[in-house]
């Protein structure tokens, strides 16, 4: 696997963090999991809020009702978002992509 997305194999392949926990935490975790997504050339999935179901004890993130429907809402658009790049892979292709260019503003 390749970090910065050169020659990657995740290139515009999907991707969607969800976190699951007590109370807080859950953006700055969410947050950290996209940023890998978007440093491999991935698109990232959204849902109506922060991908993250809250609970302490086994079977109560099953009750986070809210939680529940951002899931399902994810999932929806993810399915929708795989499927429109199959089509757009199908007829336009995929983005050319170009050597990495790295800054490093090292004097010759």
């Amino acid at each position: 696997m390749c970090v910065r997305g050169r020659n990657s194999r995740k290139s515009m392949k999907v991707g969607a963090s969800v976190v699951v926990c007590r109370r807080g935490g859950a953006s700055a975790t969410f947050d950290e999991l996209n940023k890998y997504f978007t440093i491999s050339n991935m698109p990232v999935a959204s849902g109506q809020y922060w991908n993250c179901v809250h609970g302490l004890e086994k079977g109560q993130a099953e009750k986070d009702l809210e939680g529940l429907q951002t899931m399902r809402g994810l999932a929806r658009n993810m399915a929708f978002l795989i499927k429109s790049i199959a089509l757009g892979k199908e007829k336009y292709g995929l983005p050319k992509r170009e050597d990495h260019v790295w800054t490093h503003f090292i004097s010759d």
